[in-house]
């Protein structure tokens, strides 16, 4: 596994305690651990012990800039992900896309810091196991892509996210309808004239107004990340999150936001309006409504930037690329895989088969049926009344 965090704050390693080696953070373990000696070591609380949440509006002053240690950045050409990477390493290939059009650059330290961070809870074996489970899954797909799969391997990878907690208050007008019935006179097809209940709607103006509080709704910052499959993630529990520590990151890899703060927000509130518009809406009275609007106001903002941690199997297949995702922490399995031509081919020709026998078999039958009724229809005949022209 490649490191990308290995200097500490002062831009120091971490050493181990027994024989000097380069410590890394243990998925498993969930501490540091020396690869050589097996020493294992607790990683400190953060500053402060707790999570910070910084109001939106002083966000770009208050929060602290960097990693607080010295970072490289590979940029990947095809994909645009950004990748933190200790200084001097030579990455050849895209963590999240497999291509080979990576650039590196300097890293210009100005970027938000973590202010928090969802450890590794899943090792890489557990993510391989899941991941090997999910593809014996599924139907349709190359024959090779178990292997393939197993030949580019899995990459554990922080993946940048901010969170949002906000005050909304909302409020709303729209046009409640009433049912009520009204008795109908009407002539039925053998002219006779029959009553009946009919549905009316009685619409009324209605309005309203509700408050309510939402925590750490997260919006995905990657570039990487295919958008559908970072917005599946969105079940990650933030009340794990551990004050940022560069030793999480020891001999793991970490992605730089590629979506700023305030577009985030942005983003942020549509899905708390989407969601308030829903509370809304199930608020407005009747039996049913139409022109629903809502104004939302947002207050007592705050944002968080953190990272969590996926492990991601990328490949390309016929030279597009396919992103497998494993959650770290709770070890949900997404992702996107290629369909076989052939497969899909010989399954639709096997029910074409199907279909075919069993219409042969229902003709079969029906001809049979219709044989059987034809040789018995003499013998269901009268018998024809002897002629009395000899009398």
């Amino acid at each position: 596994m490649t490191s990308a965090f290995d200097p500490g704050p002062s831009g120091d390693t971490f050493p181990c305690g027994q024989c000097g080696a380069k410590l890394g953070y243990d998925a498993g373990t969930q501490a540091m651990k020396c690869p050589y000696c097996g020493f294992q070591q607790a990683v400190p609380h953060g500053a402060g012990g707790h999570v910070r949440e910084i109001p939106i509006e002083e966000g770009m002053r208050l929060a602290a800039r960097g990693y607080g240690t010295p970072v490289a950045q590979v940029s990947c050409r095809e994909c645009g992900a950004t990748v933190n990477v200790p200084p001097g390493e030579q990455t050849a290939t895209c963590t999240f896309c497999r291509s080979h059009q990576v650039l590196a650059q300097q890293s210009a330290g100005t970027a938000i810091r973590p202010e928090s961070v969802v450890p590794f809870k899943v090792d890489k074996n557990s993510a391989n196991h899941r991941f090997e489970e999910w593809l014996g899954s599924l139907w349709f797909r190359p024959n090779d892509l178990k292997k393939m799969a197993k030949v580019e391997g899995f990459a554990g990878v922080y993946v940048p996210y901010w969170t949002f907690d906000a005050r909304v208050d909302s409020s709303w007008t729209a046009e409640a309808g009433y049912h009520y019935y009204e008795t109908e006179t009407y002539t039925d097809e053998q002219g006779n004239r029959q009553t009946r209940q009919v549905q009316k709607t009685r619409w009324e103006p209605a309005r309203g107004r509700r408050t309510d509080t939402f925590d750490d709704v997260i919006v995905c910052a990657s570039k990487g990340l295919p958008e559908n499959l970072g917005d599946s993630f969105r079940t990650f529990n933030t009340g794990e999150l551990t004050p940022y520590r560069p030793e999480f990151l020891a001999g793991w890899r970490a992605e730089a936001y590629a979506i700023d703060l305030m577009p985030a927000w942005d983003t942020g509130q549509t899905i708390m309006g989407s969601t308030q518009w829903s509370r809304c809406r199930s608020d407005v009275p009747g039996d049913e409504q139409r022109n629903l609007h809502v104004d939302n106001h947002f207050s007592h903002v705050t944002f968080k930037h953190v990272l969590l941690p996926v492990w991601i199997a990328a490949y390309r297949y016929q030279d597009k690329p396919f992103q497998f995702l494993v959650n770290g922490q709770t070890g949900e399995v997404i992702g996107k895989a290629p369909y076989s031509f052939w497969k899909i081919f010989f399954f639709v020709l096997f029910l074409v088969a199907v279909v075919a026998g069993i219409a042969v078999v229902m003709n079969g039958r029906t001809s049979k049926s219709s044989s059987s009724s034809d040789a018995r229809t003499p013998a269901s005949l009268p018998a024809k009344a002897p002629s009395r022209s000899g009398r």
